[in-house]
């Protein structure tokens, strides 16, 4: 691909509350699963980079944690970092807030957004929710008054309305510049970390109130072999406890979860997948520096 003069790159940071629908979006964008996706909070808990290069433009979007009031643990204050770094360094942000509902969650985004140098367009989201129409329109005039963003967009990122849109506003808000990452390349993260993300993905839709946010996973072993590719995962929780809500009566949970996540690796990497899993305790993991940066979060 050769690029002109006039190419344009940079950094587009997607921050808000948890929840309302900012990896949605950029899968939506991507045409691709590049984030898990939940209802529970804290689905995503690391910055994740999705690279969107065309004909005239590298558009990087940076997937991040949603923005918590109360970062009780180390887990949750690292959470909070990352976000506020990938603010920092952004040349455009995109504040995603849901049309149905204004949190006090929000209000804490907003006020982050006040010091940051970078234009921000607000993302008026889950417009597919709003009837009548007419509350739409009431909706973008409280969040104009609320602070001087670039551009306000209604989008429906799960249905994909306006997205098109959106994508034709964001390059000329990028700076001239060649493309950072080579064209074919869609991520940042490895595919043990997929593989992970996956597996945590069907852990937290299966356990759903069962489980505390308690449990993260780590691919220990992914080798190609013959027979296809054999990936062993560790499940870690924070207590006993936890440990058998995850394996589940007679191993149930865990079936469940390694039959369901196996399928979905199996079709992201394009071969057959034999896929093992334990579940192991470190005690109080989530709210310990060391712990969480041995598990591979950053940011603390």
């Amino acid at each position: 691909m050769n690029f002109s003069d006039d190419y344009r790159c940079g950094l587009v940071a997607v921050i808000g509350r948890p929840n309302v629908g900012k990896s949605t979006l950029i899968n939506a964008v991507m045409g691709r699963k590049v984030s898990i996706v939940t209802a529970k909070p804290q689905t995503t808990r690391h910055r994740i980079l999705a690279v969107h290069t065309a004909d005239k433009e590298q558009i990087i979007f940076v997937d991040t944690p949603g923005l918590h009031r109360k970062a009780g643990k180390a887990m949750n204050r690292m959470m909070n970092r990352t976000a506020a770094n990938a603010l920092a360094d952004a040349d455009l942000v995109l504040f995603v807030c849901d049309a149905s509902r204004w949190t006090e969650e929000d209000d804490d985004v907003l006020q982050r957004l006040k010091s940051c140098n970078a234009p921000v367009i607000a993302l008026l989201n889950k417009i597919d929710k709003i009837h009548p129409k007419e509350k739409l329109l009431e909706g973008l005039a409280v969040l104009a008054a609320r602070f001087e963003f670039a551009e306000i967009v209604p989008i429906s990122a799960i249905k994909k309305d306006n997205l098109d849109h959106l994508m034709g506003m964001i390059p000329p808000y990028l700076p001239e510049s060649p493309p950072l990452f080579p064209p074919d390349m869609e991520t940042d993260r490895s595919k043990e970390f997929h593989i992970a993300e996956i597996i945590r993905e069907k852990l937290t839709l299966m356990l759903h109130q069962e489980m505390p946010y308690g449990l993260t996973v780590q691919v220990e072993r992914l080798v190609h072999e013959e027979r296809g590719v054999a990936i062993n995962a560790v499940i870690w929780v924070e207590r006993d406890s936890q440990k058998g809500i995850a394996v589940g009566k007679n191993g149930s949970v865990l079936k469940k979860v390694g039959r369901s996540a196996r399928l979905e690796i199996a079709s992201l990497l394009g071969e057959a997948v034999h896929l093992e899993l334990w579940v192991k305790v470190k005690s109080n993991w989530a709210d310990n520096d060391k712990d969480l940066m041995s598990l591979g979060y950053e940011g603390t």
